[in-house]
């Protein structure tokens, strides 16, 4: 079972954040939006399918890729049964507990600090493409 989020870069991409990412059907960026690494995206959390929303809130494994161009960031997350997975514009991965309407996975391995520097200025191009797969793992 995947699901992938269609998403482009943005100038204002810095992805210095320790311990989250974003991915936003937002256009704009603000100087505060650290997390952020790519924006019009196609698809938020509300937008998962039912069956995929069922595994994450059963605290599932998650395996996410992150592709621009031939370069590929894997994370593994878990979900976990608070997550609302209702916000209507973003979608959130953190290294911490925490859980909010936004947030898709917890307790990643990665977070947009730990991203490749090479593909971050990618998305600071607005033409570059990001591919998000999510993934249930084992």
């Amino acid at each position: 079972m995947s699901w992938v989020v269609v998403a482009r870069g943005h100038p204002g991409v810095t992805a210095r954040h320790r311990t989250t990412f974003m991915v936003t059907k937002d256009r704009e960026v603000s100087p505060r939006g650290d997390c952020i690494i790519a924006v019009g995206a196609d698809k938020a959390v509300s937008d998962l399918p039912p069956e995929l929303k069922r595994a994450i809130k059963a605290g599932r494994e998650l395996s996410i890729t992150l592709k621009v161009g031939k370069t590929v960031e894997k994370i593994q997350a878990r979900g976990h049964p608070s997550l609302a997975l209702d916000h209507p514009t973003d979608i959130v991965v953190r290294k911490s507990k925490f859980t909010c309407g936004r947030t898709l996975a917890i307790r990643a391995d990665k977070a947009a600090a730990d991203l490749q520097r090479k593909f971050v200025t990618a998305l600071r191009n607005p033409a570059t493409k990001l591919e998000m797969r999510v993934e249930i793992g084992a």
